[in-house]
Formats: C-alpha cells, structure tokens, sequence
C-alpha cells in the first residue's frame, strides 16, 4: 500500500485558477545555528516544491521564497521574504501558499491573521504537511486560526523554559554570559586571559592604542590599515573553541573596550 500524505487526498479545494496563478514556498529558520544544525528540516522545506508540481503545478509556476532563513518568525518587520509573499498575495499572483507547518510563517497572531485575510480576499489557498486549506471554508479557517494559535502559544513556552534555563543556571552560578575576546573560560568556570599568546597580543595593542587615538573609529582603522585581524574562540560548528582570526570590527571593539 502506498503511503498519501494527507494534503494529496484534498478533492477539488485545488482547482485550475489556483494553478493558474503562482505556488509560493516559503523557507524559514529561525536562526542562523539552527540552518547549520537542522539542514534535515531545511530541505524538507525545499522538498515542498516537489508537492506543488504533485498538485499541478509546473514547476516554473512554483516560487521558492527563502530569504528569511535564520529570522525569527516572532514579528514581521525584519522578514523580507515573509513581506515579499505579502506582495505576492496582495497583488493576486498567488494561488497556493507551502510551509512545512504553519509555525514557519508566522508565529504572532497579527501577522497570522493577516495572512489568513489577504489569501482569503485573494482567493489564495495555504498548505502544510497535514493539508491543503481555503481560509474562506468556516471549518478551514476554524482550523488555521487553532495553528495559529497554538504556534504563538508554542513560542511562549519555548521563551519561559529558556527563562527558566538561565535562571536556574544563575542560581548556580553558572551563568553563561558569553566574554569578550581576549578572555577564556575554564572548565571551572573561572573567567582568565585567552592563553594563546597571538591573541593576548592583540588585545594589548587595542587597549594601548585606544589609549592613544581616543577613539574605537581610529583604533578599527589603524587595525585595517596594518592588516591586523582579532583572534577568537568559535562559539559553535565543527571548529568550536578554536582560535578564528577575523577582519576588525567596530561592534567587536566596542564590546572589549566597553566604550
């Protein structure tokens, strides 16, 4: 027996003005860490193309929007992709929105409902793993407004465990507080120079000529010019705690200096 996603099984809500118009999917992330960790999740995404062209579309009619991997979905004011779909919609070149599930288009209600209304005046229909639904059926909507919600609800929990992790971590007194560059962390827990000389180096020469240019703007320039690169510890990736040297910055000197 053939396995049917349940989105295959939608009768006639797909009808040809929908696939007249565009399939848009929309690829998201909600940070850059989880696109590096979670790449399964990311081509699943992708993977949607391949249900578009399975519900009639060609594939030249299936657009693929991804420019808001690694954004949070928590607003809409800094996702360019998810305000290039609003376009779309608006415009009426929209017959079908993709996710992978509803939580990667938008995780405030605002913005959810807003969604729901433009595809609705549109005629524009939205698809997850679970289905395909026409935001102008009561039982449909009834459903997505229940996604919605409970994607909104799900951020909500996610936020109180991780206030929950630091608190408790602090209680400890163990707080990771992430240091500035030139400073290590030891297994203990004690907070010491960065033992790699080059680096210690480096942040002499920060300080000494921040001491006598007065400002982070010249010390960066004076960096520049001298081709003179900051060495730090890798957070995370396959390098992590390694010594990476980079270009200078001035939001990085700023942080060491505290000026």
């Amino acid at each position: 027996m053939v396995a049917v996603m349940a989105w295959e099984r939608v009768g006639g809500k797909v009808t040809d003005q929908h696939r007249d118009r565009l399939a848009i999917v929309y690829v998201r992330q909600s940070t850059r860490q989880q696109v590096l960790d979670h790449g399964e999740s990311t081509r699943l995404q992708y993977a949607l193309v391949e249900r578009a062209v399975a519900l009639g579309w060609p594939a030249c009619r299936v657009m693929v929007i991804d420019d808001d991997l690694g954004k949070s979905a928590t607003s809409a004011v800094d996702r360019a992709g998810f305000q290039r779909l609003v376009a779309e919609i608006t415009l009426g070149h929209v017959g079908l929105v993709l996710g992978i599930d509803m939580s990667r288009l938008a995780r405030s209600g605002r913005d959810w409902y807003q969604l729901l209304e433009l595809c609705a005046l549109s005629g524009a229909l939205l698809a997850d793993t679970d289905g395909v639904y026409d935001p102008v059926e009561y039982n449909d909507r009834l459903l997505l407004g229940l996604k919605g919600t409970m994607s909104e609800a799900e951020l909500h929990l996610i936020k109180q465990r991780m206030q929950a992790g630091r608190v408790n971590k602090a209680r400890r007194g163990e707080p990771a507080i992430a240091l500035p560059l030139g400073y290590w962390r030891r297994p203990s827990g004690e907070v010491v120079l960065d033992p790699d000389e080059q680096v210690q180096a480096v942040v002499r020469l920060i300080f000494a000529k921040f001491a006598e240019i007065g400002t982070i703007q010249g010390v960066t320039r004076y960096l520049v010019e001298h081709g003179i690169e900051i060495g730090m510890r890798a957070h995370s990736g396959p390098d992590k705690g390694e010594v990476v040297w980079r270009r200078p910055a001035r939001a990085t000197l700023t942080c060491l200096t505290g000026k």
